[in-house]
């Protein structure tokens, strides 16, 4: 079997695409998170009181998120 024939000395000027910059995850997270607290804190009411909720099924739960959306007026 015939080795491949690469040649090295040509010289390679072209470059297909290019290398974007990415946002680091960990900044970008906890500017989210700020942005959320500061949210929560300028709202100064919750439209779902804390706790752990089960229901039975998807549609209990549904009507529950749905009256307390109303009673927080959102």
């Amino acid at each position: 079997m015939p080795e491949p024939f690469i040649n090295l000395e040509e010289q390679i000027d072209r470059q297909v695409g290019r290398r974007t910059h990415r946002p680091d995850g960990l900044m970008t997270g906890m500017a989210l998170q700020a942005l959320g607290a500061e949210l929560h804190k300028s709202f100064k009411h919750h439209w779902c009181p804390k706790g752990v909720y089960r229901f039975q099924t998807h549609e209990e739960a549904d009507a529950w998120t749905m009256k307390m959306l109303a009673r927080s007026g959102m």
